[in-house]
Order: structure tokens, then C-alpha cells, then sequence
């Protein structure tokens, strides 16, 4: 993992590379997006895109590049919008202040709105440009679905309902698939769809990325209750503000580290399975490290 850093800043000049400039009447939505976009983070989507698009033998990143930007403008909305007064109502992400509060509600929700629409303008472009258009629109179909109803607005859309009411165990598990899960299984999808993996091999892809969301959301609702606002970069206890039934809450810490091993264990047998005779070792590591972070 020492090259993770590279990697990321890497990353970040694609980013920046596909912002657009702050010109014009509507320059405000520029330096929005901006501000949400280039706040930091983990980028662990666009990362995930290009180390499953390298291990699947993919070679040329101009393939790769507009959908890596593009997945973590499409995460980057649905943070903006989470944090608004009608969702999570957060005043700090990532450290710093939302971009509700920086720039105003309506700003807030313009940009989510923004990015998302950016984040497919973006996408598009890789088809135009491509060499391979059928692996790039089988790509665009992917992102679009992972991150739409039958995705993560759906599972949003669940969450949102579940206020104040204790799910049982299935429902909470859709929420985790849909709202964390989905978007993990596009970045392995498309990463392993652009570098012309079988149909067999996306499919385990989409497994293993399931298994893994579930474990990053279970141990991010364990951060939730056991870390600080300080380590974390945003406020802690906000499911219990918000009375969101969590895995921690239903069923307690200890309990759901057992279940963050579980799927875990799941995602790395699956991927041992796939990665044989392939550079996995890295994104391999990268999996581990989503499950058993502090912040």
C-alpha cells in the first residue's frame, strides 16, 4: 500500500482535469462544485475503477479516466445532498464546512444536482472517444443503473422512510446494497467492463463489491457510535440524531464487528478466486484496509 498515495494524487489531477472553469453568470456552481468535489476523501471509487481496470489487463487510462471522475462526482452529490438540513442536516464533511452552509441551501442542492448531471456529460465523452464503444455504453449502463433507483437512490429513498422505525433485518441489508453497496459494485463493474472482462468475471466483480459495501457500511455505522468528530473529519452519533436503526444500534458493536468479518471474508475468498494468475495484490489490500478503518 505505499503507493497508495501516488495513486490518489493521481487522481486528483484527473479530477481537476475535468472540472470545469469557473467563468460566466453560473460561475457560483463552478466554485461549488469545486469546493464539494476537491474536499478530499478517500476517492476509494475511482481508485477501485482503475487498480480492477489494471488487474483485468487494461492498459490505456484515457479509457478509464472520464468514468473514474465521473463515480466520484456521482458520490460527491449524494454527500452534498445527505448533508442538507432535510436529510442529515451536517454542517461539517470531510473537516470542513458542507457546502450548504458555505454556500446556502439552494446552492447546495444546485450543486449535488450539478455534479450529477456533470459527472454523465463526463461519462459520455469516454464513448465519443473510444475505440471500444460497446464496453463504453455497457460501462454508462452500469454507472447509471448503480446509481439511480434500482441503485443508490433507492436505497436512499429507504433510508429516509426508516426514520424513526426499527427495519427488520432484509430491509436493513437493501439499504446497505443500494445506498453503500452500489456504487463499489459500479467502480468493479466498469473497471473490469472498460478492460474487457467476461460477463462471469463482472458478475463475481459485482459480488465481491457487494459483500465489501455491506462490511464498509456496517463498520462505518460502528464509527458512528465508537470514534470522535476529530478522527473522523465529520460529527459522530448523527444515526442516533437522526433515529436511523443501524446493524451497531439492532444489534450491538460486538455483534457487528462479527458481521464486518463475515462479508469480509466473503469478498477476499471471492477475490483470491478471481485474481489467480492476476496483479491483485494491491486492490486486495485496499479491501482489507475499507473494513478495518478508523475513519
Amino acid at each position: 500500500m505505499t503507493d497508495i498515495k501516488d495513486k490518489c494524487d493521481n487522481i486528483e489531477k484527473i479530477l481537476e482535469s475535468y472540472l470545469p472553469g469557473k467563468e460566466g453568470y453560473q460561475k457560483t456552481i463552478f466554485e461549488a462544485m469545486e469546493y464539494s468535489l476537491m474536499a478530499g476523501g478517500k476517492r476509494l471509487r475511482p481508485l477501485i475503477m482503475s487498480e480492477v481496470f489494471r488487474m483485468f489487463g487494461g492498459e490505456n487510462t484515457d479509457v478509464v479516466a472520464p468514468f473514474m471522475a465521473a463515480i466520484e462526482m456521482i458520490h460527491t452529490y449524494s454527500l452534498v445532498h445527505d448533508d442538507l438540513p432535510a436529510m442529515d442536516n451536517d454542517d461539517y464533511r470531510r473537516g470542513r464546512k458542507t457546502t450548504h452552509i458555505v454556500y446556502g441551501e439552494s446552492m447546495g442542492i444546485l450543486t449535488g444536482d450539478a455534479l450529477l448531471n456533470y459527472a454523465y456529460e463526463v461519462a459520455l465523452s469516454a464513448i465519443t472517444g473510444s475505440d471500444n464503444v460497446e464496453r463504453s455504453a455497457k460501462a454508462l449502463q452500469v454507472l447509471a443503473k448503480k446509481a439511480g433507483v434500482y441503485g443508490m437512490v433507492g436505497g436512499q429513498v429507504v433510508d429516509v422512510e426508516m426514520n424513526g422505525v426499527i427495519p427488520d433485518m432484509d430491509m436493513l441489508k437493501f439499504i446497505y446494497e443500494k445506498k453503500t453497496a452500489a456504487l463499489l459494485e459500479a467502480s468493479f463493474m466498469v473497471g473490469g467492463i472498460l478492460a474487457g472482462a467476461s460477463d462471469e468475471e463482472v458478475r463475481k466483480l459485482e459480488l465481491i463489491a457487494d459483500h465489501i459495501g455491506i462490511a464498509f457500511q456496517i463498520r462505518d455505522d460502528i464509527l458512528d457510535v465508537t470514534s470522535t468528530t476529530e478522527v473522523l473529519g465529520k460529527p459522530v452519533g448523527s444515526d442516533e440524531k437522526n433515529n436511523k436503526t443501524t446493524y451497531a444500534s439492532f444489534k450491538g458493536v460486538g455483534e457487528a464487528e462479527k458481521k464486518v468479518r463475515e462479508y469480509t471474508d466473503k469478498a477476499i475468498e471471492l477475490f483470491d478466486e478471481l485474481a489467480e494468475g492476476k496483479d491483485g495484490e494491491f486492490l486486495r489490500g485496499l479491501i482489507l484496509s475499507l473494513v478495518t478503518r478508523d475513519k
